[in-house]
């Protein structure tokens, strides 16, 4: 590979915005009439923020076990399975190109299908496998002088080394072969937290396939059918439709509601049930968080009082959205949690919030009275996070929740989450 290739251009990093445009939601085959996602171009921008975001830190070098920031330098997944396995881990130094050590036939595998990393730079590897490995096998200890020897041959060896997650006993391995272990997580952070014109499509594209999801679940809504059913069903509609990893649904109804349990069960739908779910799932990695709320058949006043108290809160907050601003200045028209019923902003952390969606669920900005009124963040242009509201029904057990997905403009934001939520909707109504 050329040496130029190593710099940082402009042209790989610019995110190429047009916000005087519909955000578009391509179809996922490849053709010769329209362009779509590149991705090779998708693999350009994610390499160059990591580089430029290394290159404005102290760290000599970035080694990541934490599967999306894999993903993010070196384009390369192997499955879900893996996820919590850290099994896998990249290394990209300053001036350097990205090399990742894989799952066994994995690192022949990208040798053969992913021309856009070094051949030499596709390696097989096995640190522990969380533990399951033992430590004094050696494996550890041969990859930790393995990567400190990269490290000297890159002149970055006296330099801290960021890393995201890591097993304690190849970070002790590390520290024995001289290599500075320090967090590499908010360089990342600060390297995704801007979506190129690639990575926005595919949010939007997720999110396109949970509007789907969500016309399943709006005629699924009947007594009688069961929560998990609900989960099922969706489930099997988003694989169909190209989900890579469906992370979570949330079901939640009648009396489950309030306080919020963050789960589904078996639990039956019943007349006049309202009923929240969360959608989580990821096209070509890139996830939704995506809440909806319904009634089953009918609802009662203090329903409809809940669920535009919640609407309320969300659009007053959305209204305040735009480059610029801090996320101070977003969640203080949040309520605060005596206003609704906790005791501390704790207890009701992920209630009235809004977190950065990317290859992860969470990432830049937090948005959360937690964090946000004394840590205030800027808010900028090409961010894309999920705002989300919860209000409980003053008959103490039903609850509203709703949530959308924007993405910053040059001026406001634009929302990707269209099923329709104005309005209380009621299923089957009678």
């Amino acid at each position: 590979m050329d040496q130029h290739l190593r710099a940082i251009r402009a042209e790989d990093i610019d995110p190429r915005h047009d916000w005087g445009r519909a955000l578009p939601a391509l179809g996922t085959m490849g053709v010769d009439f329209e362009e779509r996602v590149d991705y090779r171009r998708l693999h350009r921008y994610r390499l160059s923020r990591a580089r430029q975001a290394l290159e404005n830190s102290e760290l000599g070098a970035l080694l990541v076990f934490d599967v999306n920031n894999i993903r993010y330098l070196t384009s390369t997944k192997i499955g879900e399975w893996e996820r919590d396995k850290l099994a896998r881990w990249a290394l990209l130094t300053r001036g350097g190109e990205p090399i990742v050590w894989d799952f066994g036939s994995a690192a022949m595998h990208h040798k053969l299908y992913a021309p856009w990393l070094k051949p030499e730079n596709c390696r097989a590897g096995l640190v522990g496998l969380r533990g399951t490995v033992n430590p004094a096998f050696g494996l550890m200890e041969k990859h930790a002088k393995e990567i400190a020897a990269l490290l000297k041959e890159a002149g970055v060896l006296d330099m801290p080394i960021g890393m995201d997650i890591v097993e304690p006993p190849m970070m002790f391995e590390l520290q024995k072969a001289g290599v500075k272990v320090v967090d590499g997580q908010q360089v990342l952070l600060e390297a995704r937290e801007i979506k190129s014109a690639d990575e926005i499509a595919l949010l939007n594209r997720a999110a396109a396939m949970v509007d789907g999801a969500y016309q399943v679940v709006w005629d699924m809504l009947r007594p009688g059918v069961r929560e998990n059913d609900v989960v099922a069903e969706v489930n099997k509609f988003l694989y169909t439709h190209g989900s890579d990893d469906v992370e979570a649904i949330n079901a939640i109804s009648g009396e489950r509601c309030n306080p919020h349990p963050h789960n589904f069960t078996d639990r039956m739908l019943r007349p006049g049930d309202q009923a929240f779910f969360d959608i989580i799932q990821s096209f070509m990695g890139y996830r939704t968080c995506y809440y909806r709320t319904f009634n089953v058949g009918k609802a009662t006043p203090v329903q409809h009082d809940a669920y535009k108290q919640a609407r309320e809160w969300l659009d007053n907050a959305i209204a305040r959205i735009k480059p610029g601003v801090t996320t101070a200045h977003i969640c203080e028209v949040f309520p605060t949690a005596e206003e609704f019923g906790f005791p501390d902003e704790l207890a009701a952390f992920g209630l009235q919030f809004a977190h950065g969606l990317g290859l992860a669920l969470h990432e830049r900005p937090i948005i959360s009275r937690v964090v946000s009124m004394d840590h205030p963040t800027e808010i900028k242009e090409g961010m894309v996070f999920a705002i989300e509201t919860y209000c409980p029904a003053k008959d103490g057990y039903s609850a509203a929740r709703i949530e959308e997905e924007v993405v910053v403009t040059a001026t406001g934001c634009k929302l990707i989450t269209l099923f329709p939520a104005e309005e209380l909707p009621i299923a089957g109504r009678w």
